[in-house]
């Protein structure tokens, strides 16, 4: 009897630990993980169909992927303890960090050598999840000097600087892994910072280390901009000893971002320049598709897909798609932007390439001999601000294409509040400096629509610029137009010459129609604030149309007809109704042709503007800072 049971026990145990093994297996399978979680997935518009999706999007950055099932696999992003999840997924992942990444049904492997790095897969932040500070005392230090850098520094200096990050590509990029060709040239990392934190600039190292093929990967070069915390010197040094492919440079005055990539660029042998801000993290297979793609063709100028690294979490938040352009605004800033069904029909699937007319900056790739062909950048432009646009028209007024490959996939820490910089000749002087030189070498007549924009920088210094002329005669590059023909057809054209713009002002108050800094996307209110003259948020204009519009595509739109009823910014239709105003200079009102009531600043203490009968109070009266010649 003793025998039998303990025969029984021995089945029992063994069936139970057999069952354990294969669902251990099923987990760590990448095929099963995907077919069971599409068994849930939201459905996806075919894109195949011509669905007119993305229309005037402007999200920044990328959406962040929502799912609404949590599988056992899935990393944690609500700071639930990994112990709560159960021994089945921790096993599973403890398998997935001993297996090579490889696509499925591939021959070429995704390099990754931070799988065999990894010590332990409940560590903070693995896998790119989530990770939280937990003892009051870390969440009081954090908070209170988080704006040192804008982001959650404590929590960065506990992460492992080689943590492991999900292959976030589309299955058809996975596919396409195996087309590039085989002999790609090698890349020179160029990363340059000022007044990092070591931390997320050693993460930025340790990640292009860890998933840049070693042949593809000539060599890292880090460029110090003359920084003065000491914590980024031997410290810094000492970090990327171990290294051989880790170089740093450190300037001997601050220079700014142009001049320290340059300085890079200068040192640099790889076939390739691969520019890289020293907040990012590179993820499995990024290398790849951005070296195929110049392969290709030399003047082939390469951005990754930039994806967010949360400011306070640090979670990897992988987007659902890439399905955005780089454009600008006639003030001269980036601007991301949808892409227009036209141009979505090149694409045959969301592995292809999408042109774009402009990039952010931070994050391309560049043939190394090409970028000195075509002048690198304008060393004459301080810190930063305005050489992603001036490089952008350049590629493509003088013969080169600029893409996104959303095959390449960069996490970025997008600071949560407000750069740490400091411009040592002030933040407005600089970068209207930079962006008058780019307007008066490449823009030819559509300069003026930007000192439209910006009516005080017209008389402002921005140096000698006859290097650059000469550079654009040699290389005989096109017109502006020519540009805005073929490259950006779509961005918003505003008039060169409308009935009035500038700020709104109310005479008797001194206060101006503000934006306060609000987003059309969100029904904002239009406020009002004390008159600066500095343009920006206050800064409108009265089209031929009637239409008082804000940054070339929002305009003041009333949908109330009550007295005190509020002023709203929405995306202009160009069909008047809500949006159509009358005003004239001599009697000052604005008078909104639907409901027939003024614009009205109200009460004093008031934010916002409001609606009200016409009656003439002073309230009432409105005076644009400049109106058309007659």
């Amino acid at each position: 009897m003793g025998a039998k049971r303990i025969f029984n026990i021995i089945v029992i145990t063994s069936t139970f630990w057999f069952s354990v093994t294969i669902l251990v297996l099923m987990f760590s399978n990448e095929m099963t993980r995907e077919s069971l979680t599409m068994l849930n997935a939201p459905v996806v518009l075919d894109k195949s169909k011509n669905h007119k999706y993305m229309i005037l999007a402007g999200v920044q950055p990328l959406r962040p992927n929502e799912k609404h099932i949590k599988y056992p696999w899935e990393k944690d992003t609500d700071g639930q303890s990994e112990k709560s999840q159960g021994i089945l997924a921790i096993s599973a992942k403890a398998m997935m960090g001993v297996i090579p990444r490889k696509n499925q049904g591939s021959k070429r492997k995704v390099y990754d050598a931070s799988i065999g790095k990894m010590k332990d897969t409940m560590s903070l932040g693995e896998g790119g999840r989530a990770a939280f500070l937990k003892s009051d005392e870390d969440k009081k230090l954090a908070e209170k000097f988080f704006a040192n850098h804008s982001f959650n520094w404590l929590l960065s200096d506990r992460l492992s600087l080689d943590r492991t990050l999900e292959d976030v590509r589309s299955p058809s990029c996975k596919v396409k892994h195996d087309n590039y060709p085989r002999n790609l040239p090698t890349t020179s990392v160029i990363i340059c910072f000022h007044k990092e934190r070591l931390s997320v600039l050693l993460r930025t190292v340790h990640s292009v280390i860890n998933r840049t093929p070693p042949h593809l990967l000539q060599e890292v070069i880090v460029v110090d901009d003359f920084s003065q915390d000491p914590k980024l010197a031997k410290p810094l040094d000492d970090g990327v000893k171990e290294f051989t492919k880790v170089k740093v440079l450190r300037m001997k005055k601050r220079e700014g971002l142009v001049r320290a990539r340059l300085q890079g660029a200068y040192a640099a042998k790889g076939d390739v320049l691969t520019f890289l801000d020293s907040h990012c993290e590179a993820t499995p297979g990024w290398a790849e598709p951005l070296l195929g793609r110049i392969a290709e063709k030399r003047s082939n100028v390469v951005c990754p897909a930039i994806e967010v690294i949360n400011a306070d979490t640090f979670a990897y938040q992988g987007s659902t798609n890439a399905d955005q352009r780089g454009g600008f605004s006639w003030d001269l800033f980036f601007r991301w932007k949808g892409i227009p069904p036209e141009e979505q029909k090149l694409r045959k699937d969301d592995s292809d390439p999408i042109r774009t007319p402009t990039m952010a900056g931070g994050l391309f790739s560049i043939h190394r001999q090409y970028f000195f062909d075509i002048g690198t950048y304008d060393e004459e432009m301080d810190i930063w601000g305005g050489e992603n646009l001036e490089l952008s028209f350049r590629v493509w007024m003088c013969g080169g294409r600029l893409e996104i490959v959303t095959c390449s996939r960069v996490g970025h820490v997008f600071r949560k509040y407000t750069s740490p910089y400091k411009f040592p000749d002030g933040v407005e002087r600089t970068l209207t400096k930079n962006f008058n030189r780019l307007a008066e070498v490449w823009m030819d007549e559509y300069k003026e629509l930007y000192y439209n924009k910006k009516p005080q920088a017209k008389n402002s210094d921005y140096g000698d610029i006859s290097k650059r002329v000469a550079l654009r005669k040699r290389l005989n590059c096109h017109s502006f137009k020519w540009y805005i023909d073929n490259v950006y057809p779509d961005v918003q054209m505003p008039e060169l010459n409308p009935p009035a713009r500038g700020e709104v002002r109310n005479p008797s108050s001194g206060y101006c129609l503000d934006s306060l800094g609000a987003k059309p996307e969100h029904n904002a209110r239009v406020g009002i604030y004390v008159c600066h003259g500095q343009a920006g948020n206050q800064m409108f204009v009265l089209s031929s149309k009637g239409e008082i519009i804000f940054e070339e595509e929002n305009c003041l739109d009333v949908s109330k007809t009550y007295a005190g009823a509020p002023v709203e910014m929405m995306k202009c239709h160009g069909l008047g109704g809500n949006q159509k105003w009358d005003h004239s200079k001599a009697h000052g009102i604005l008078k909104h042709i639907s409901t027939q009531q003024c614009l009205d600043k109200g009460s004093p203490g008031n934010q916002y503007a409001i609606m009200n009968p016409c009656d003439g109070r002073e309230s009432q009266r409105w005076v644009f800072s400049h109106y058309k010649d007659k």
